[in-house]
């Protein structure tokens, strides 16, 4: 048996469908699910990682319910994959008519390896207001980001505010991410000196963005940060990538790549500072690296550019977008997954299915129960407590007749039983020692061991007609006379005597069937008034619909649907009464004439029985 339930167990999650996750919330219409997938089939990210703010890129390939979304995208949600905690996120971009948007959401853990953590895009709220926490997708050590996404100005999406101090580079609607900075080699974008931009040796520091570039270039400056003569930059070398620290504008250590960055295509470049190492990294992956020996730097951050205290002679030809600077060491997996989350093909982020939220099953007998008037609940009300009249009968009736039904088999095994006198499972020979005569007496009674005949019809006729034919014999002198002399005298009862018996007996059947079918008679007004009170509160509830609408004067189907249903549901209510009443009645109906017909074929047997032994 063990066996057999451990076998099912394991059988029955595949054979009963997988439940779909539950629904975040009930107003929201639709939504998108996500998988994070770092497999090696997708972003091949072998360590876990977290707090990495990911890109949604939604366009017409992924994502074809523009339609469904509020015009501004106020109503997008992102919910983790157990369907219950949002995430911050923000709407960078959503422009509905040419079918695009970018929301930037940060995924608290990314896990090696797995491309089973999934995300769910929300979206399909009429009432929805706008929830985008800019500042809050990213976390406390991400101390600038710059999505170029406004037409006229820089704005840092951070909550660290390092704005610009001056900025010539030209902003464009279309770029790697929504909007994007383009520089000709003369423009740049300045960020002065603040708290969160400093970099400190022991936290190290971390700086990236999208490049393209459109020829190849010398010593173009993509970003710099310089303090107290001491500069650090990352810069385009020909189409090589490098990672420099210069002192005086001298370079003294420099990380470079080889030949590897495509003219007119975007590329992702980083440049990490870590304990005394300078790395280079392309797409996320490390592609150089050399010591280096930093002091503590709070200078300004100089973007396209060399930093003015260099004479700006290093200007870099080509677009720019999302730039992000970090007052920490980011590993290496966090830029990978960056990267791979970022550009036009993101293996990182699987696009799934959209689904609806599945509609409320809507109780019809619920809505229909609140349009009945105050004369449909009054005629509901009668029936309700005709239904428990009658359910109550239906079942003591039941375990009434079953007892006496078993009570009537268990006598009529025991007279059947007996050989020669009738009476004997009724009579006491009583002998008198006092009386010299030694006279005998009948008395009729139950024996202890008899108790079980209690509830037993069958068994009161059978007393009752002891009883009639004892008080027969008795009322003849027994006086002076041995038993054998009262045995002779016993069977003088003629026919007259045995007719009257009989009629003794049939009248105790009759009143006996009396009683078995008492309290049927409700049974039958459930069966029969029941339909007729539904009925009456039905016509009444149509009456009044019909009357409200002429008051109204707004003839529609809405307007009597929910009426005339209401008014049916006093039918519906008269049934219910009277068909199990009916099935109770026929079955309760069938038991009492089964025990009607045995008691009057014992009638007949007893009286029969008794004619022989005593006529």
């Amino acid at each position: 048996m063990r066996k057999l339930i451990a076998a099912l167990a394991l059988l029955l999650p595949t054979l009963l469908p997988a439940t779909s996750h539950a629904w975040w919330n009930d107003e929201w219409n639709y939504r998108k699910e996500l998988t994070l997938d770092l497999s090696a089939a997708g972003a091949n990210i072998p360590t876990s990682t977290g707090d990495v703010p990911v890109l949604i890129r939604l366009h017409i390939g992924n994502f074809g319910y523009f339609a469904d979304t509020k015009p501004d995208g106020a109503d997008f949600r992102v919910i983790a994959g157990d369907d219950k905690t949002p995430l911050k996120f923000h709407v960078e971009r959503f422009d509905a008519t040419n079918q695009m948007a970018f929301i930037w959401v940060r995924v608290p853990k990314l896990a090696a390896g797995t491309a089973s953590e999934k995300i769910f895009l929300y979206y399909g709220n009429p009432k929805a207001a706008l929830s985008s926490d800019m500042p809050g997708s990213y976390d406390s050590n991400q101390a600038l980001v710059y999505h170029f996404d406004a037409a006229d100005k820089v704005v840092d999406a951070t909550a660290f505010g390092n704005q610009p101090s001056a900025s010539n580079a030209e902003l464009v609607s279309a770029s790697l991410i929504g909007g994007g900075a383009k520089f000709a080699g003369t423009q740049s974008i300045v960020i002065p000196s603040s708290a969160s931009l400093r970099l400190l040796p022991e936290q190290g520091f971390t700086a990236s963005s999208w490049v393209r570039i459109d020829a190849p270039q010398t010593d173009a400056y993509v970003m710099a940060l310089s303090d107290k003569g001491t500069t650090v930059a990352l810069s385009i070398d020909g189409i090589s990538a490098a990672a420099r620290v210069l002192r005086g504008g001298s370079a003294i250590a420099t990380a470079q790549s080889a030949d590897i960055l495509a003219v007119g295509q975007w590329h992702h470049l980083s440049l990490i500072y870590k304990s005394g190492r300078l790395s280079l990294l392309v797409d996320g992956t490390e592609v150089a690296g050399t010591p280096a020996e930093l002091p503590e730097m709070a200078g300004t951050f100089t973007l396209g550019n060399s930093p003015a205290s260099e004479g700006g002679n290093h200007g870099f030809v080509g677009d720019m977008d999302e730039v992000q600077v970090a007052n920490v060491a980011r590993g290496p997996e966090w830029l990978l997954a960056s990267a791979r989350a970022q550009g036009f093909e993101t293996p990182l982020l699987a696009y799934g299915g959209d689904s609806q939220r599945e509609a409320e099953e809507v109780s019809y007998m619920a809505v229909t129960m609140k349009n009945v008037t105050l004369d449909g609940w009054v005629v509901i009300i009668i029936l309700a407590v005709m239904f428990v009249i009658a359910m109550l009968i239906i079942v003591s009736k039941a375990m009434y007749l079953a007892k006496i039904k078993k009570a009537n088999a268990a006598f009529l095994k025991e007279f059947a039983k007996l050989r020669g006198d009738p009476t004997a499972l009724d009579r006491e020979e009583l002998e008198d020692g006092d009386d010299a005569l030694n006279q005998t007496t009948f008395m009729p009674h139950v024996k202890d061991g008899e108790d079980r005949f209690q509830m037993s019809t069958i068994y009161r006729l059978y007393h009752h007609g002891v009883q009639e034919m004892l008080g027969r014999v008795q009322a003849k002198p027994a006086r002076s006379l041995g038993a054998a002399a009262v045995q002779s005298l016993n069977r003088t009862l003629n026919a007259q005597t045995m007719n009257a018996i009989r009629a003794a007996m049939d009248a105790s059947s009759v009143r006996m069937g009396q009683k078995l079918s008492a309290q049927m008679v409700l049974l039958t007004i459930a069966i029969s008034g029941g339909p007729f009170l539904g009925l009456l509160g039905t016509v009444v509830g149509v009456m009044i619909t019909f009357a409200a609408i002429a008051a109204s004067g707004d003839v529609n189907v809405n307007a009597i649907a929910p009426g005339i249903a209401a008014a049916l549901a006093a039918t519906v209510a008269g049934l219910a009464v009277a068909i199990p009443a009916l099935f109770g009645y026929n079955w309760l109906n069938m038991q009492i004439k089964e025990i009607n017909a045995d008691m009057r074929v014992f009638v007949d047997e007893f009286v029969t029985r008794v004619a022989e032994e005593y006529s």
